[in-house]
């Protein structure tokens, strides 16, 4: 995740682990940090809102699907690796899947359902198969 200033503190982000017919959605970067590498949709929380809030607008904007959010399946810290890079606090939380089709934004290229088992050797972002492994027991 890069920012357009630099940062002075770290940020607070959400990601969603969300379940359909016990498949797991994960989204390919576009753009970098982490460009080719499939993820959770999710993003920053803003100024006044809420965990749930947060993540029910990231995944609208990043997929246009609509989600019932579990709870709480962990959370990651990416620590600044250079220049431009930030410092996040990204709290993960199981959804399962409610309405709608995935429509990517421009922030990703490609989204695949897999089950959980069937990930294997996909480029994925650190801790991944952790927090789906985490978000499959609220399932």
């Amino acid at each position: 995740m890069t920012s357009p200033e630099p940062q002075i503190r770290p940020q607070l982000a959400v990601s969603g682990v969300i379940f359909r017919d016990g498949k797991v959605l994960l989204v390919r970067r576009a753009r970098s940090p982490g460009k080719g590498f499939y993820s959770l949709p999710g993003g920053r929380v803003e100024f006044g809102e809420t965990l749930h809030t947060a993540l029910h607008r990231e995944i609208d904007e990043e997929t246009g699907l609509k989600v019932e959010i579990l709870g709480l399946a962990g959370w990651r810290e990416v620590l600044p690796t250079g220049p431009g890079t930030g410092h996040y606090l990204i709290m993960t939380f199981a959804a399962r899947w409610a309405s709608r089709e995935p429509v990517l934004n421009d922030e990703h290229d490609d989204f695949k359902w897999l089950a959980p088992e069937a990930i294997g050797d996909l480029k994925v972002t650190g801790g991944l198969h952790e927090v789906i492994a985490a978000a499959r027991r609220l399932v």
